[in-house]
């Protein structure tokens, strides 16, 4: 079932790399964006620095990034709580990246791709869901659409662009 725009998004509770938990609530956060991503497919690895430098770009101004891994580790051992931990101490994470190892997370919010975004407001409501923007192959888009959505949000208003489709490689469900 596909959250609809306007819809309280599922609650979850996943721990990261380190083994801390995070839900998509948090006192005070004008803004949750959840991220469904991985470590190896090309979509994600292109859309990933812009992401993360939206991450970096709105913490001033409290809003929280979730990154969550959901894909099948066992057929993409690229993918294991192993690997995730590797790739956060080898590079510049802005944000927490979360194992979803049962894929609960990912099936109840019904996310298609890597990656896969969500703004939620500080009800939890969804106010956009899909694509960074609309080029994984070109960096000076800069995640538009989900910066265009964010500042919309955080100025109290509905996103003039709502939903987009989602690109990236399919969730690697497990069988």
């Amino acid at each position: 079932m596909t959250i609809a725009i306007g819809a309280q998004a599922p609650s979850f509770e996943l721990p990261d790399t380190d083994g801390a938990s995070w839900m998509p609530q948090a006192a005070g956060a004008p803004v949750t964006v959840i991220v469904f991503t991985c470590n190896h497919c090309p979509y994600a690895l292109a859309w990933h620095d812009r992401i993360a430098s939206a991450a970096r770009d709105y913490a001033q101004r409290g809003v929280r990034f979730l990154a969550i891994n959901a894909n099948d580790a066992d057929r993409y051992p690229r993918d294991s709580i192993d690997a995730m931990r590797e790739r956060v101490a080898s590079e510049d994470w802005p944000m927490p990246y979360l194992h979803d190892a049962s894929q609960e997370v990912a099936r109840a919010y019904d996310a298609k791709t890597t990656p896969d975004v969500f703004v939620l407001d500080s009800t939890g409501r969804l106010r956009y869901r899909g694509a960074p923007d609309a080029d994984h192959d070109d960096p000076g888009q800069n995640a538009v659409w989900l910066r265009d959505a964010l500042d919309a949000v955080l100025a109290g208003h509905e996103p003039a662009r709502a939903e987009t489709k989602p690109v990236g490689c399919s969730i690697k469900w497990k069988s």
